[in-house]
């Protein structure tokens, strides 16, 4: 049997000596900052599955934090860097004109749901790089200077984006900061305050934005909202569809643009290719999507998209950079991007989430300490809670996480306080695959709240 078609196996202690000994390695070589919670080293990977030098075999549903919607290591995907390699392996879209810059252009000007029908598309080289030039496409065509973010916001570790991020801990001691950020309250249901309905949670949060008016900036000063659709770290929290119509209704009255992160929740992981699909559903498509991870499978590679009538009031030369739409990376991208179309992605990840879904569902029923199950297709997570007073509970999460680990199924926690377990699995994982990781999960679960009790 092939890796791509293998059920996790661990065949030793982990991490086993070969693995062991590179990690030792690290250690020694690498910065401790940078800190790896997995006992897993990855010597070969196919699809959902990995393989250490050990040969045990891990079901990874973390993708490199969605990166890999497409899998390990696909045949096509491989052929087509081959074939690009052998030509050539970069230009600088600064320099030179290649065809994989332009033809990926125009593929996602085709695809992404922004409002206006003429788009148009920048590469940089990560999630970071595309909202940092996101923000200065805003800012440079509506000669504005603040930007509004959210609590719970992820959006990168760079000096802009660090700031944007609301969890300080990613950037504590290293200040000080950009100004011209400010912050609202994301709408999070699930610990909005205790007795509301979900219509006056919505009104509450929407009431909560307008306040950033009044206490940081006037709107005439703002030149645009950064959302994330489903926010990642901060405990895939999905945006209810009420709040972003209303919040679309505000931007309008005051010319400010919406930014989508879209860089984990992007490329068929929803359901659709992007969640903004089911915005501009609703009618409040925004404005400029920043995008990356599931793009290039692996290869850093990352886009912003906005009408055409915003992007072309930007100054030349304060967008782009050496590596922006690097030569491979598009190549990567267009294959990966006709494979979800004609494989049907986007429909897997919807048949994937119905049962994964059901599943969380099921066990919020059996176990009391799941407070919450949310997501949007196949970015889905489970909170865990304490008590009925919904105290977080991170130290089950990270138990849950080391004793699936052992069983051989990589997941990860995520949220404010560390309490939610996030599914990120690839969307070519079988359905054997699937149900194998399912069981794992549960019995972890299971021996982890009675390691706890």
């Amino acid at each position: 049997m092939s890796l791509r078609d293998a059920l996790p196996e661990i065949k030793t202690e982990l991490p086993g000596p070969k693995a062991r000994a590179l990690i030792a390695r690290r250690a020694e070589a690498t910065p401790g900052a940078i800190r790896c919670v997995y006992p897993l080293v990855v010597s070969q990977g196919e699809g959902a599955m990995v393989e250490d030098p050990d040969e045990n075999v891990f079901m990874d549903w973390v993708g490199g934090v969605g990166v890999l919607n497409i899998g390990y290591s696909h045949p096509e995907v491989v052929k087509a860097v081959q074939d690009q390699a052998a030509c050539y392996f970069h230009g600088m879209a600064n320099i030179v004109t290649h065809e994989g810059y332009v033809a990926l252009a125009e593929k996602l000007n085709s695809l992404v749901p922004v409002k206006e029908a003429k788009r148009k598309t920048m590469f940089a080289n990560s999630g970071a790089e595309s909202l940092e030039n996101a923000v200065k496409i805003a800012r440079g065509s509506s000669k504005r200077p603040n930007i509004i973010v959210f609590s719970g916001a992820f959006h990168g570790r760079t000096l802009l984006t660090g700031t944007m991020t609301s969890k300080k801990a990613y950037y504590h001691g290293l200040g000080p900061l950009p100004d011209g950020i400010y912050r609202a309250e994301f709408p999070y249901l699930y610990r909005a305050p205790r007795g509301f309905t979900g219509e006056e949670a919505v009104e509450y949060y929407v009431d909560r934005f307008l306040a950033v008016f009044e206490e940081a900036s006037p709107p005439e000063d703002v030149a645009a909202v950064v959302v994330e659709p489903v926010q990642g770290e901060g405990g895939f929290i999905p945006v209810p569809r009420p709040w972003i119509e209303a919040v679309r209704r505000i931007c309008d009255s005051h010319g400010i643009l919406i930014i989508a992160d879209e860089v984990q929740t992007g490329f068929c992981r929803s359901g659709r290719w992007f969640v903004s699909n089911y915005w501009e559903e609703w009618g409040c498509a925004p404005d400029i999507i920043a995008m990356a991870k599931s793009i290039a499978g692996g290869i850093p590679l990352g886009a912003v998209c906005a009408g055409a009538s915003i992007v072309d009031k930007v100054p030349t030369g304060v967008i782009g950079g050496t590596y922006g739409g690097n030569a491979l990376a598009c190549a990567s991208a267009l294959k990966i991007i006709e494979i979800m179309e004609r494989d049907g992605l986007a429909r897997r990840a919807e048949d994937m989430a119905k049962k994964v879904r059901n599943a969380f569902t099921s066990w919020q029923a059996e176990y009391r300490a799941i407070g919450d199950v949310r997501g949007i297709g196949c970015m889905l997570g489970m909170e865990f809670v304490k008590d009925e007073k919904k105290s977080p509970w991170p130290q089950l999460v990270t138990e849950i996480v080391q004793e699936a680990v052992r069983h051989g199924l990589i997941v990860e926690s995520a949220g404010t306080y560390g309490n939610v377990l996030r599914f990120l699995s690839p969307l070519v994982i079988s359905d054997a695959q699937l149900e194998r990781g399912l069981e794992i999960l549960k019995a972890a679960i299971a021996v982890s709240l009675k390691k706890l009790a």
